[in-house]
């Protein structure tokens, strides 16, 4: 699983380099959420995904520049499992493509930065992870330190009831609060033909204290894919583009001890390098699997108070509604600019998170020209 990683910032515009190009996510497509799919491989749950994402730009695969994914081999169960995906793609004749071990939001990051650079003019990135056939608590541990967490095996929701705890006991929320986030999400989940899990569910059982299965993301499969395109090719691929005016993630310390699981910085740092504070957003999609990691996700990106007022927070339903793994970040991205397509947003925050307690997070900043 994914390990730290260096902070990131976008490239400067000092007065060297110009303007920077400008970069937008023209198609979105993501599959059918499920519990498990079985019947199908990584290939067979990612192709109709591919090959929707293209038909909506009337592009075919070897039009496209530069291609990135992002998935996990430790979900997989073997090594380099991403090279079989690239069957769904096409890699004869040979393409330009990298892979990123992380969430496919990463590797969004990856493909911007080339068509920053004018490497590529349109790109491709894809996401698909299957945690169905494994125990995903257990196979989360392996993101942990290796020399005092990890030998603990500290699943991946202990720790997040440890972080919910910790906001419990700061007086930030409580279990009621934490139910009403989950009802919201899933109710909202209702006008999403992709979500796992849909409409108001009970708060459900106690799991680890003090959350309960309502606060927690379903265990499911699931693939996206985006098109990105730069300046004029965009506009001419998409009547009404998502640019990407700024992207930016960071990571926290690798040892919980040494953080305040009540807030994370990182994501305040990412946003305000992606200029979100500049100006108010009208959508937000927040990659929060636990309900108490929305909390901590509001307050650091000041949702909760003035500034907050009027922010549709996860229209989609969120990772709370579907939550497949090394996917579900790239789809926050995905579903803010699809809302921008369609005229139902004029700017929008996304963000990705990786790692236990959100130890690593990604925000982008999507706008759509002015109507």
């Amino acid at each position: 699983m994914p390990g730290p990683s260096t902070g990131s910032t976008g490239p400067s515009t000092g007065p060297s380099t110009g303007p920077l190009r400008e970069v937008a996510i023209v198609a979105f497509g993501q599959s059918d959420h499920v519990r498990s799919s079985a019947e199908s491989s990584e290939v067979e749950m990612l192709m109709p995904v591919l090959h929707d994402v293209l038909s909506r730009t009337g592009l075919k695969a070897g039009d496209i520049d530069f291609t990135c994914s992002g998935s996990s081999d430790y979900l997989a169960g073997r090594a380099f499992s991403f090279t079989m995906a690239l069957d769904g793609v096409g890699a004869w004749p040979p393409i330009s493509e990298s892979h990123v071990e992380m969430d496919g939001a990463w590797a969004l990051y990856e493909a911007w930065v080339k068509l920053l650079t004018g490497e590529a003019e349109t790109a491709l990135v894809y996401a698909y992870g299957k945690s169905s056939p494994g125990d995903l608590r257990e196979v989360l541990t392996r993101q942990l330190d290796p020399y005092y967490l990890a030998p603990l095996w500290p699943d991946s929701v202990a720790l997040a009831a440890l972080q919910a705890q910790a906001l419990i006991d700061a007086g930030l929320t409580d279990e009621r609060a934490l139910a009403g986030i989950a009802a919201r999400s899933r109710t909202a989940a209702e006008a999403n033909p992709h979500a796992q899990l849909r409409g108001a569910v009970p708060a459900g059982d106690p799991l680890v204290a003090p959350l309960r299965t309502g606060d927690c993301p379903p265990i499911g499969d699931g693939a996206a894919a985006v098109v990105l395109a730069a300046g004029d090719t965009a506009r001419r691929l998409c009547d009404r583009p998502a640019w990407i005016r700024g992207l930016d993630h960071r990571i926290e310390a690798h040892a919980l001890g040494v953080r305040d699981l009540t807030d994370s910085p990182s994501t305040r740092l990412a946003a305000e390098r992606a200029g979100y504070f500049e100006r108010p957003v009208d959508t937000a999609e927040l990659h929060a699997p636990f309900t108490s990691q929305e909390v901590v996700l509001r307050r650091a990106l000041a949702l909760d108070g003035p500034d907050g007022a009027g922010v549709c927070i996860n229209p989609s339903g969120g990772a709370l509604a579907a939550n497949p793994v090394m996917a579900a970040g790239l789809i926050r991205l995905g579903e803010a600019a699809a809302r921008i397509q369609r005229g139902e947003s004029d700017r929008a925050l996304a963000h990705a998170t990786s790692g236990p307690c959100l130890q690593q997070n990604l925000v982008a900043v999507l706008e759509g020209e002015a109507r």
